[in-house]
């Protein structure tokens, strides 16, 4: 999800023990250290030429965003790896290697598997699924619905289970925190505990809501395929995902720019309904994770003073979650107004 004002897109995403925080052109991840304090990684935005070239378009900056998404959050999930490591080198104990920071293919490799589950989870499985009783279904219209209906049942089945599991409920805990803050930010109101901890746990764009829309939307779009062979089915359920994505994200897009009307809050309704399963009413130092996230963005784009982030219980850390030296850390710069020393 994000906020666009001006030149400035802010957008979150929960991650082990934090909170990935992003800007236009900055990036930064905040995780609880196991000593209680806050290690915040920041790291500049760079994309390439191309992505330049095509990201402002309709349609290609959904797919864009979705696969920046990953990448960011796959590197964001290591790095609150690392922070533990870090804490373990810092008691004492000798560690045989340098924590691991995936870069380059092996990053690539590892968004790329995960999408490929993803779309062999919800996009082919219900396929399979529905072949079988193929020839039972009376028309190409039933097939694609039971298909879809299929597909759905397995998202909120998935969601359901993941919400079972301990570390899961924490990273959903963290989910609502981020939320809170966005929520707040757009508000305008003051990024502290007290004020964010008001705010909703649900937001229009977020990607729960967004799953929501993609398995909605393909049902549609598959509508119009009708039944063809069953390999040419299978083509299409892959080819189309990242155009079922796009037309997705635009429509999320254009639904949260038009929150306020009455017909477009009932549209996103399913959406705002579902992010209960993804999301738990954060604890305090979940806020205080998500804050510093958000603020760290702030201070990369001179919008807040360092001084306004980093104390005794917020320190600034590198990728591989170990204290950066004095000489290292953000200067400060004149603070252009609307965030300041909170």
């Amino acid at each position: 999800m994000a906020k666009q004002d001006g030149q400035s897109v802010y957008g979150g995403q929960a991650v082990m023990e934090g909170v990935m925080m992003r800007g236009l052109n900055d990036t930064a991840v905040a995780v609880q250290a196991p000593d209680g304090r806050i290690a915040v990684y920041h790291e500049p935005l760079v994309p390439g030429s191309t992505a330049k070239r095509l990201r402002p378009l309709p349609l290609f900056r959904g797919v864009f965003l979705l696969w920046d998404t990953m990448l960011i959050g796959v590197r964001a999930l290591i790095f609150s790896a690392n922070v533990a490591l870090a804490e373990e080198s810092d008691d004492g104990d000798e560690r045989s290697e340098e924590p691991g920071a995936l870069e380059g293919p092996v990053l690539w490799a590892t968004v790329a598997i995960s999408v490929g589950f993803s779309v062999a989870l919800f996009f082919l499985l219900p396929l399979v699924a529905v072949h079988f009783i193929d020839r039972h279904l009376s028309s190409s219209i039933v097939s694609n619905l039971v298909e879809g209906g299929i597909r759905l049942v397995l998202l909120v089945g998935y969601l359901l289970f993941l919400g079972q599991l301990k570390d899961v409920g924490r990273i959903f805990g963290y989910h609502g925190a981020e939320h809170k803050t966005i929520n707040a930010y757009e508000a305008g109101d003051p990024l502290d505990v007290e004020h964010v901890r008001r705010h909703s746990i649900s937001h229009p764009r977020c990607g729960t809501g967004f799953l929501l829309i993609v398995v909605l939307l393909s049902i549609v779009v598959f509508a119009f395929l009708g039944r063809p062979p069953f390999l040419w089915r299978i083509v299409s359920r892959i080819a189309l995902v990242p155009v079922i994505a796009a037309i997705a994200y635009e429509f999320m897009k254009w639904t949260a720019a038009h929150i306020e009307n009455r017909v477009v809050r009932i549209l996103v309704a399913p959406s705002m309904a579902l992010q209960h399963l993804t999301t738990r009413n954060p604890s305090d130092d979940m806020l205080e994770t998500a804050i510093a996230s958000l603020k760290r963005v702030f201070v990369a784009e001179g919008s807040l003073a360092p001084s306004g982030l980093f104390d005794a219980q917020t320190i600034e850390v590198d990728q591989a979650g170990r204290p950066l030296q004095p000489e290292e850390l953000p200067v400060p710069v004149a603070v252009a107004g609307g965030e300041g020393d909170d």
